[in-house]
């Protein structure tokens, strides 16, 4: 952070502090920025929008409920909207590692909104007595999260991943017919086509979105209305239901009052719930790019079965060289979000009676992992799946070497003889249809309707009408 040149004295409950001069926040923040310089990670612009939009809604209740008078309703809505669009970012300085239940990046917006609010107006405008009236950090900061997650999901993750899945689907359309060596252990196995093996792929991504949407369902639960321990002390009794009508015009996102605030409060487990899912969706995204590396290896020495766009020069010293560098990205997104969850999962079991006090950790992780995977989606589908060229000869010529094709002859001639046909095929280097047409009776015109490759990628019996 840059040095002020000039300061400006504030006081809270502790006493007088320097503030740079050009800043909006107080001495709470203050504090915060001198206790706590340990990573430079501020909290996510999304939450931080989350805290402005609770912040405005919680205005317009406490007036509506005839808590706080008109002047600084309004004032205080103008400015708490002015945080939720992002025009103050700049304003919030305190480190995810800070106090656990996020009490100073909640106090942060409480002192910014006031001190816009206040300057704007002309009326003195409090930032606990007004800008927090109703709540505390224990049910603001938990629902920032749930607010922040869900907007996020719906405007970047969904989006990104129903695109992956439109352009896997229209690739795996256009390649059905295109028979391929299938591999298991890494092993030549049994044949499919690229469509099909693309097919699994756009599968994998359907199953994430519904386990995406139904886990969502679960953050639309807020705190607000619990405020310090879950007795909804300082709150209007109405306060809760009149939040989220309020939050949900303001987002467009149907929120609803936690059935439990002393749950709600202490432990995250939607949040935890959501990560999980993440996570998941992170193990299909790094099975679709270390497929799409193997597909490519090469291009002599490797399987060579696919050219991915080539984005760049590959190496400092090996000219020509060309490496697939958006799988590779991808696939680093998906340790990151393997590992955020890692952290989610031990910051979610860390609540201590009524508070949970990892709070900032999760908003940090979890919103970083939405993103990261909405951004990694989008270039996976654009830059790389879209694009690529089929290597029809490489493929057609590994299947007519893949000596595993006589599985399909052993309902005529039996496991043992097909094992014997096999590894000599291998061991010779020659095609199996040769090997079998002189080791069985089978002539040359059923072996090759026996053995026929795409006929083979539906299933079925060999030789079954």
């Amino acid at each position: 952070m840059r040095k002020p040149s000039r300061y400006r004295v504030e006081r809270d409950s502790m006493g007088d502090l320097r503030v740079p001069g050009d800043a909006l926040w107080g001495a709470q923040t203050q504090r915060a920025v001198q206790n706590f310089p340990i990573s430079g990670l501020r909290l996510p612009a999304e939450f931080i929008a989350a805290l402005g939009l609770i912040k405005a809604a919680a205005a317009t209740v406490n007036g509506d409920l005839g808590h706080l008078d008109p002047p600084r309703q309004r004032a205080i809505c103008a400015a708490a909207l002015r945080v939720s669009a992002g025009e103050l970012d700049d304003q919030f300085p305190v480190d995810v590692f800070q106090t656990g239940s996020g009490t100073s990046s909640n106090m942060n917006a409480n002192e910014v909104i006031a001190t816009l609010a206040s300057r704007e107006s002309g009326v003195a405008v409090h930032p606990n007595d007004h800008v927090n009236m109703g709540q505390s950090s224990n049910d603001v900061v938990p629902s920032a999260i749930h607010v922040a997650a869900t907007l996020a999901i719906a405007k970047q993750l969904l989006p990104a991943l129903k695109h992956l899945r439109t352009v896997i689907r229209k690739r795996a359309r256009s390649l059905n017919k295109v028979v391929k060596t299938g591999r298991t252990h890494l092993m030549d196995a049994m044949p499919l086509t690229l469509g099909q093996e693309m097919g699994g792929w756009a599968a994998q991504i359907t199953s994430a979105i519904a386990r995406i949407e139904g886990s969502s369902k679960r953050l639309h639960r807020l705190a607000l209305g619990g405020t310090a321990v879950g007795t909804g002390i300082n709150a209007d009794p109405r306060f809760a239901t009149a939040m989220v009508a309020e939050l949900a015009h303001l987002s467009g996102i149907r929120f609803v009052v936690a059935a439990d605030f002393f749950a709600a409060l202490s432990a995250p487990d939607d949040a935890v719930e959501m990560s999980g899912q993440l996570n998941t969706l992170a193990c299909a995204l790094m099975k679709i790019g270390n497929d799409l590396r193997w597909m490519n290896s090469g291009p002599l020495a490797g399987l060579g079965e696919i050219a991915l766009p080539a984005l760049q020069p590959g190496s400092s010293i090996m000219p020509g060289k060309v490496n697939p560098v958006i799988p590779e990205a991808v696939c680093m997104v998906c340790a990151q979000v393997i590992g955020n969850h890692a952290s989610i999962t031990v910051a979610g079991a860390s609540g201590n009676f009524q508070l949970n006090v990892m709070l900032p950790l999760i908003a940090h992780n979890l919103l970083q992992s939405i993103r990261l995977l909405a951004t990694a989606s989008r270039q996976l589908a654009d830059a790389a799946i879209a694009g690529f060229n089929v290597n029809h000869e490489r493929i057609a010529a590994a299947m007519a070497r893949n000596p595993v094709l006589v599985t399909a002859l052993n309902p005529v001639i039996g496991y043992g003889k097909g094992a014997a046909i096999a590894k000599q095929a291998y061991a010779e280097g020659r095609p199996l249809l040769d090997v079998a047409r002189e080791a069985t009776d089978l002539s040359e015109k059923e072996l090759r309707q026996l053995l026929d490759p795409l006929a083979l990628t539906r299933g079925g019996i060999a030789g079954a009408a």
